[in-house]
């Protein structure tokens, strides 16, 4: 083979990487992402204790390839648990001392397809950089969030919360909250994802407050797909009735397309995996 035509197929080879490069990097990449209310390990849920939990929640993780989720409930041991059966990692630190006593709102996802970039935890209160309780909360309630890359190089915020179950002021309240720690934290605007459970349904004005907002999107909502599954979120572990009224809820903001959004009712012998279901999005960056 002469000189010229070697130059030339090293040329045309040369050329038709670039193009195979950017046609995959103009690839749109999904993912599967969910909100989970694991329910804490309550050693009084007899018949619903964590041990025999643990696989189903588990599995139904594995089935479904969500590669990241929202936990709310979790405490440090549940989440050790989760992450050894998973092969994930999670971010977020428990809500009563800041490291590890009492429950989390954590982030697991699969370091394989995701990089965390940034992290941090702040509580729902009026002093959201401490362990505190806000406004007529029950409880002391965070928010988790994390700033993580895909295998693509797209960068995007998750945001997790768990409201309280009591204080209606300081649902409204962490809303408030939330909507202003999420500009002050995404400074660049970037993709995000606000999820969690919120204990209030969409009439309520702690939901009200965040669809107000131009930006944000309930993806049930805006799900290409019609949304699927049953009309609520919370069960009780009543196997008996299906539940009314969606608690536990998935907002995006800025360059994300909800492909779709479902509300998962798996279970094992007449049990469900948690008290919750949990809701699955798929989405695109």
């Amino acid at each position: 083979m002469n000189s010229s035509l070697k130059s030339i197929l090293k040329t045309s080879v040369f050329l038709l990487t670039l193009l195979l490069g950017k046609s995959t990097l103009s690839i749109a990449q999904t993912h599967n992402f969910a909100t989970f209310n694991i329910r804490y390990a309550n050693q009084n849920d007899v018949g619903n204790l964590w041990p025999d939990r643990l696989p189903h929640v588990a599995s139904l993780i594995e089935f479904h390839q969500v590669e990241l989720f929202g936990a709310q409930e979790a405490l440090h041991n549940q989440l050790m648990d989760l992450s050894t059966t998973l092969g994930y990692k999670f971010i977020g630190v428990g809500r009563d001392d800041g490291t590890e006593k009492g429950e989390y709102a954590a982030i697991l996802y699969d370091p394989e397809k995701f990089e965390i970039l940034d992290q941090g935890t702040f509580w729902l209160s009026p002093t959201p950089e401490k362990p505190s309780k806000g406004w007529d909360a029950a409880l002391n309630r965070v928010c988790t969030w994390g700033k993580f890359k895909d295998e693509s190089g797209k960068t995007f915020y998750v945001f997790n919360i768990h409201y309280d179950h009591i204080g209606q002021q300081a649902r409204e309240e962490s809303s408030k909250l939330v909507m202003a720690q999420v500009s002050k934290i995404n400074k660049e605007d970037a993709p995000a994802l606000l999820m969690g459970d919120f204990n209030v349904t969409p009439e309520n004005g702690a939901y009200t407050t965040i669809t107000s907002n131009p930006d944000w999107q309930d993806a049930r909502l805006i799900s290409q797909i019609p949304s699927y599954g049953p009309a609520g979120t919370f069960t009780g572990f009543d196997w008996e009735r299906m539940p009314d009224g969606i608690i536990d809820h998935v907002f995006v903001k800025g360059d994300i397309k909800v492909i779709r959004h479902g509300i998962l009712t798996d279970n094992y012998g007449k049990k469900y995996p948690s008290d919750h279901f949990p809701v699955l999005v798929e989405v695109e960056f």
